[in-house]
């Protein structure tokens, strides 16, 4: 019996560009107005913020999948996302077993 290839294995063909599409590099945008200041106050940053001064780190983890929907079942009771409740988890997990530690010195 032959393995089942994963989905990062599988052979994916790149797309072409469009005949139609020039690349970014010969776009002409001098045609564009420029932007108002009122229209500049108004634009917000993209992405996640930083929280605090340690920037969260996205990681990738295999975990059972019973577990993690019983995990994201949990999540949806507290109505949270369950990569949260996964951090919270983890977060006091780690604090407990760091005072275990500290008081068996």
């Amino acid at each position: 019996m032959t393995p089942k290839p994963s989905a990062s294995s599988l052979h994916v063909p790149r797309t072409k560009r469009s005949a139609r599409q020039p690349p970014d590099s010969e776009i002409d945008y001098s045609d564009l107005p420029e932007f108002t200041d009122e229209q500049l106050s108004r634009f917000r940053p993209v992405g996640r913020p930083p929280v605090g001064d340690a920037v969260k780190k996205s990681i990738a983890i295999r975990i059972n999948p019973n577990l993690l929907a019983k995990l994201r079942s949990m999540a949806a009771r507290k109505h949270i996302p369950y990569q949260t409740l996964i951090h919270d988890i983890l977060e006091r997990s780690v604090a407990q077993a760091s005072r275990r530690e500290a008081s068996r010195r």
